[in-house]
């Protein structure tokens, strides 16, 4: 693979001058993102992605932070996608050890041993993009390894005999989580506050759920439905995200959800027979199952008060 620059406005069919151009690859890899064709980029942080792509590759890391289902993985993917940029994509948990992602010697099958390359170091060694996913659910000890990585240093694998590996002109390191490293706030449990000075070397970008106009284009790209039923399910799922942030409710909806949530309300439609609500039996299955008892009550208010069923 070679690199090459596109054209921003031609890529992201978005109204900037020709001569502002990103740099990608001009073929694939069996590590490139899959694109996905009705994806919607929103202006406001494709800008800052972009600006954070051409201008900090090195020495500076971008952490994606907002509610749970709002784009923050996707919109990193997707851009490396339409940019041909290889992805490494590993997703934090709180018994993550740092040697999950530089790896580890393993027995071969005729009982040799060999080193085998965690995503980390195999990202630093050929250039890909490193994403780590819920960040914010690493034990700070193991995200403060991260630190030297993000500014550039070199990676030192001990188990590998001292091996040294000097990040690649092309590596960059993303992350995403809910709560810009500040640990548990009552929404996500779980996460852990993490080292100032380690979210220091990260561009900081909020992405909260869409605009209503804007989640209703996401949402007629993927679903066919009257305009009416769909005012009822944005309506109905702008509530339910209010009840979350003021802590009435403990799960939310995303896009990735509402969109589940109308599909299967359609199918259910057709085949369903009298004294059911395929609206409320969908909602179930596509959210409320995981939910407790009050929140499905709740929850199910609203639904009713805005579908009347």
């Amino acid at each position: 693979m070679e690199k090459t620059n596109y054209i921003v406005a031609d890529m992201f069919n978005i109204n900037v001058p020709r001569s502002v151009k990103v740099t990608g690859m001009d073929e694939s890899s069996p590590f490139t993102p899959e694109i996905e064709e009705n994806y919607t980029f929103r202006m406001e942080h494709l800008r800052d992605v972009l600006a954070w792509w051409n201008l900090a590759p090195r020495g500076e890391g971008i952490y994606l932070t907002g509610p749970t289902g709002s784009g923050k993985s996707s919109l990193i993917l997707q851009l490396a996608a339409r940019l041909n940029w290889p992805v490494q994509r590993v997703t934090g948990h709180s018994h993550m050890e740092f040697s999950d992602l530089i790896g580890r010697p393993v027995i071969q099958t005729d009982q040799s041993m060999t080193f085998q390359y965690g995503p980390l170091a195999h990202a630093m060694k050929e250039g890909h993009l490193f994403l780590i996913d819920e960040l914010d659910m690493l034990d700070p000890g193991v995200a403060a390894g991260l630190n030297g990585i993000v500014q550039g240093e070199p990676l030192t694998v001990p188990e590998n005999g001292g091996e040294i590996i000097n990040p690649h002109p092309d590596f960059r390191i993303a992350a995403s989580g809910n709560t810009a490293g500040g640990g548990d706030g009552g929404f996500y449990v779980g996460t852990s506050r993490q080292n100032e000075a380690f979210m220091d070397r990260f561009w900081i970008i909020h992405v909260d759920y869409p605009e209503k106009e804007v989640e209703k284009q996401i949402f007629q790209s993927v679903v066919t439905i009257d305009n009416d039923r769909l005012e009822k399910f944005l309506d109905t799922t702008n509530e339910i995200r209010r009840l979350f942030q003021n802590d009435e409710v403990e799960i939310t909806i995303s896009t990735r959800a509402l969109t589940r949530w109308a599909q299967m309300a359609g199918f259910f439609y057709a085949v369903s027979g009298q004294g059911m609500s395929p609206v409320h039996y969908a909602l179930d299955r596509a959210l409320l199952n995981r939910a407790e008892t009050e929140t499905r009550e709740a929850v199910h208010e609203v639904t009713q008060r805005y579908f009347g069923e």
